[in-house]
């Protein structure tokens, strides 16, 4: 890419989305083509074919996508799955109709098996069953992958993916049903400080471990692949390690300076005990995360606060 390649950012106003934008234009890329929901659905065929054909655009990141937690996907199950498909196959095969250079189509790491080894290695996709509460949405960002893949192998096309671990950072979700680990661990310190509750109810024990990489390290990292990066096989990019429930929330309380007690209830449900990308072919490309659990977690809160109001 050069400064004045014409770059698409699909699915700008989200979180993964907008860290992208801030990372290329940090990195000197300013000609940016950037369409709200409202004025591009990327789920009509035609409109985005119309958008490709007008615009032209050289390079091109999905970051586009139908998202929620736990309730929204075992709720809304043709949703995650039809949607999704849908504003893939539209980009995917606009950008090889059009003649895109290159294309990055994010997943994520909710597409390896229930029972994968720990860490999650890139081949171990497609090995045993998925879990089924977020099947039709894992199930469509397969698709995404092997698309590119397929039409890597056909046609030529430059198109990869990358499988992010989970993300946290600035324009997070918080809503309280659809949010994820951190985001929920931040506004459930929030509001228990401002309450002045004495102590935070948790689900579970505490022990389930999970992996969290603030959004920019993977706007920066996947900026970077688009310029270096040449294979089709999908890549992991991940934090490198893995904390502990406890671990994080006892965190979010340090940094937020939330003194009370955790309430943890062992009868509710641990969920699965841990989920770990194997990062190693990332690592090996050169490529490490940059902002610290800690430091992830005091931007987050700022950015927390200033949307709060």
């Amino acid at each position: 890419m050069t400064p004045d390649s014409r770059i698409f950012v699909a699915g700008h106003n989200g979180m993964v989305g907008s860290a992208l934008v801030r990372s290329l234009r940090r990195s000197g890329f300013n000609e940016l083509l950037l369409k709200s929901k409202a004025e591009l659905d990327l789920t009509r065929q035609a409109d985005v074919e119309r958008f490709f054909a007008e615009n032209k655009p050289e390079y091109v990141f999905i970051a586009a996508a139908k998202v929620g937690g736990l309730m929204a996907n075992k709720t809304y199950r043709a949703d995650f799955i039809t949607i999704n498909l849908q504003i893939q196959t539209n980009l995917i095969h606009a950008a090889y109709q059009h003649r895109v250079k290159k294309l990055l189509f994010m997943a994520s790491s909710c597409i390896f098996p229930r029972e994968c080894p720990q860490p999650m290695k890139e081949d171990s996709l497609w090995t045993s069953r998925l879990e089924p509460t977020n099947a039709p949405y894992a199930v469509a960002k397969l698709s995404g992958i092997e698309m590119c893949r397929a039409y890597h192998d056909q046609h030529g096309a430059k198109f990869f993916s990358v499988i992010p671990c989970n993300l946290y950072g600035e324009n997070d979700n918080y809503h309280p049903e659809n949010s994820h680990v951190m985001a929920a661990l931040i506004s459930k310190v929030h509001r228990a400080k401002t309450e002045g509750a004495s102590s935070v109810p948790l689900w579970g024990t505490g022990t389930p471990r999970r992996e969290l990489l603030y959004v920019d390290d993977l706007a920066d990292a996947s900026v970077w692949l688009m310029q270096n990066y040449e294979e089709p096989d999908p890549i992991n990019v991940g934090y490198g390690t893995d904390f502990s429930i406890r671990e994080l929330i006892e965190t979010v309380c340090d940094v937020l300076g939330y003194t009370g007690t955790l309430d943890f209830d062992p009868t509710k449900p641990d969920g699965v005990m841990r989920k770990l990308l194997d990062s190693s072919r990332m690592q090996a490309l050169g490529w490490r995360p940059q902002t610290t659990l800690r430091d992830g977690i005091a931007k987050s809160y700022a950015d927390y606060l200033k949307r709060q109001g």
